[in-house]
């Protein structure tokens, strides 16, 4: 008797959410680590720029404010990238919960298969490492 592919599809989605949500909480929160440890830095420098500005050339002083405006500019930019890298796994795991919920028997002979192509390379790799030494 096979197993009901519907109750199986059923069982698989609340742990495809969660796998999804823990990804995309991992990722804000590297995103929100980076970007702290960014502004720190660019305090850091800012407060020595301050620090030396009584000495320092013009010129250098004219270029580290460029630098650090450039700095500031491309971690928002970082941070947009983080937002639509978000919204885009979102997307996908709402198209792909859908086609499970859609197609149960042929979304659990992809995942089959997938996991048989990934134990066949693991098994490949395994005996490659053994054969080299």
């Amino acid at each position: 008797m096979q197993p009901n592919t519907s109750n199986t599809t059923r069982e698989a989605m609340p742990a495809m959410r969660r796998a999804t949500d823990d990804l995309l909480q991992t990722a804000g929160k590297a995103m929100d680590s980076t970007r702290d440890y960014a502004n720190d830095a660019l305090d850091r420098a800012e407060n020595k720029v301050r620090e030396l500005r009584g000495s320092v050339d013009p010129v250098v002083d004219m270029l580290a404010s460029r630098a650090q405006r450039l700095a500031r500019h491309s971690l928002d930019l970082a941070s947009e990238a983080k937002d639509r890298a978000e919204q885009s796994l979102k997307r996908a795991t709402r198209v792909t919960t859908r086609y499970v919920a859609d197609q149960p028997l042929r979304s659990v002979l992809i995942a089959a298969a997938v996991g048989a192509a990934v134990a066949l390379l693991i098994a490949s790799s395994r005996h490659r490492k053994q054969n080299r030494y």
